[in-house]
């Protein structure tokens, strides 16, 4: 899966090479996220993520930023955890929760000076099942992944970018019945560069 990404992103460098209306170039990051619910602790848990994304010019001042993000944050269960879940889950040993995505944001920018873009969008997240391959884990991505809404800014000085973004999910990602929902807050600071 790993080199079918990086074949992927080469091969998106290469055509950004030769566009003036194309850009293509990796990304990483911190990822600050939170799961709503009593399920887990209060506050953000620090994360990464890393990937590519691709500027692409739709007019003088817009252009659209389709990304691809593999992210992973470790999420530490609440005392109430144990509670909830105990006719659900063997959850005796159970206090953290590992969460991988591969997310798909897709933003509209808007470049308000030389050096600032405001960006606004929504981002597709596929829940990753490491015993599971891409293509399996994509055919459950309706039922098992998260939408959300997001905003943001980014600082462009020459080909550096500097961006944060703030993301509200909207589905459920709890698959387990009777249980309370967990939603997604995430908070992302990162570095890119274009080609």
């Amino acid at each position: 899966m790993k080199l079918r990404l990086l074949v992927l992103l080469l091969t998106l460098m290469s055509l950004g090479s030769q566009a003036q209306f194309l850009k293509v170039g990796p990304k990483a990051g911190a990822n600050l996220l939170k799961i709503e619910g009593q399920s887990f602790e209060e506050g953000f848990e620090l994360g990464y993520y890393v990937g590519g994304f691709l500027e692409i010019k739709t007019g003088k001042r817009f252009y659209l930023q389709p990304e691809l993000l593999f992210s992973e944050t470790q999420m530490h269960t609440s005392n109430d955890f144990r509670s909830i879940y105990r006719d659900l889950l063997q959850v005796d040993s159970l206090r953290t929760i590992k969460f991988q995505s591969l997310a798909i944001p897709v933003t509209l920018n808007w470049r308000v000076a030389n050096v600032l873009a405001l960006s606004a969008g929504p981002q597709f997240s596929i829940n990753m099942n490491k015993s599971e391959s891409l293509l399996k884990n994509a055919e459950t991505a309706i039922t098992n992944g998260d939408i959300a809404l997001m905003l943001g800014a980014n600082i462009m000085i020459s080909k550096l970018r500097v961006h944060g973004r703030y993301m509200w999910g909207i589905r459920n990602q709890s698959n387990l019945k009777g249980g309370e929902a967990w939603k997604r807050q995430t908070l992302q600071l990162g570095l890119g560069f274009v080609f």
